[in-house]
């Protein structure tokens, strides 16, 4: 079987946006209670307005968010956000239920399996070394080394490359409709939408151009489709 499923890893494979969230109001919390002059739902908001201009990625978040508030970095507070958002992270990191049952299930059936993945190439290598899913995947492609995001063509085609896949036998699955399953779509792949609050313009989109994208509520429905 020369078939090939990429999977995205944030909200796909792990559940990403609430552990982040948790993580961000742990650190806020700490630093507010050590000085930082704002209260804890304002802070907050700060720091959300300051991660939408800079993007997730970005790894500097608290020392601008002490810089607008301070008006300098403050090294102390700097610190004490950081070290807590990401032991906090990592406590809570964990892969979706179903996750390495799917895996195993599409290994089991001679799949090769590979990652297309938006971010920074160590920081989505650690969190698929931390929960012992890296065993399962052949390639990890990132934007962070491709340079081109999704649904960039490019980072798609590199993928394939990398995996020697015929985008017609291979699949992509992943929770974001114009990043992942579009962005697959567009460079000939296939491609399972999960995890994903789909609107009603998504919807009528993949019916009116025929598109082949399935909509599954739940990673292990994978086993419905392959």
């Amino acid at each position: 079987m020369d078939k090939v499923v990429f999977f995205d890893i944030d909200d796909t494979l792990l559940d990403t946006s609430n552990f982040a969230l948790m993580a961000r109001k742990a650190a806020i919390n700490l630093m507010v209670e050590n000085g930082l002059p704002l209260q804890k739902e304002d802070a907050y908001i700060l720091l959300k307005e300051i991660i939408a201009e800079k993007g997730s990625n970005y790894e500097k978040h608290f020392n601008i968010l002490t810089k607008r508030v301070l008006g300098k970095e403050d090294p102390l507070l700097i610190a004490m956000g950081m070290i807590t958002y990401h032991n906090v992270k990592f406590s809570l990191l964990r892969p979706f239920p179903q996750t390495n049952d799917i895996l195993i299930y599409l290994k089991s059936k001679g799949y090769r399996l590979g990652v297309i993945s938006n971010g920074i190439t160590i920081k989505q290598w650690e969190k698929l070394v931390r929960l012992n899913l890296y065993p399962f995947f052949d390639e990890v492609t990132t934007s962070g080394e491709v340079g081109y995001e999704k649904p960039s063509p490019y980072i798609f085609e590199e993928a394939l490359k990398r995996m020697k896949g015929n985008p017609e036998k291979c699949i992509m699955i992943g929770n974001k409709f114009e990043e992942d399953v579009m962005g697959a779509v567009n460079a000939g792949m296939n491609a399972i939408l999960v995890n994903s609050k789909i609107t009603k313009e998504e919807k009528e989109k993949i019916k009116n151009e025929n598109l082949d994208i399935k909509i599954i509520n739940n990673i292990k429905e994978v086993s419905n489709i392959l």
